[in-house]
């Protein structure tokens, strides 16, 4: 690698575009808007389940209590949105979650919900 090339980045899992670049822990595609965290050498070699980490990279797990980093969006049955700094206590890990929403969660005001990790940051 010559000193100005820039590091290589994996293709988009989603659409498959070329363009993802770094925002933060996470790699973000500006194609489709996924955002993911980046796979490691030694993670991909691993047969065990990955951990899943929060928006700042912190491991997260069952029972956990976290606060939402960005407002979400709520669609269908009445819609609305969650508010950044909204605090969600007793977590669930899932990994059948709807596309890649990989916690299960009752929130304060709306109820049961599956959330990104991804726009959540572990409390404590």
């Amino acid at each position: 690698m010559t000193e100005n090339a820039l590091p290589e980045l994996p293709p988009c899992p989603e659409c498959a575009s070329e363009y993802a670049y770094e925002s933060g822990a996470l790699l973000v595609c500006p194609m489709c808007g996924h955002e993911w965290a980046p796979v490691s050498g030694d993670a991909a070699d691993d047969d065990g389940p990955r951990p899943v980490r929060d928006a700042v990279g912190n491991v997260l797990s069952d029972g956990d209590s976290v606060t939402l980093v960005k407002s979400v969006k709520i669609s269908g049955g009445g819609g609305g949105a969650i508010k950044a700094g909204t605090k969600v206590t007793g977590i669930r890990l899932i990994s059948d979650g709807v596309g890649d929403h990989d916690i299960d969660a009752r929130v304060p005001g709306f109820g049961k919900l599956q959330l990104k990790s991804s726009v959540v940051k572990r409390v404590g």
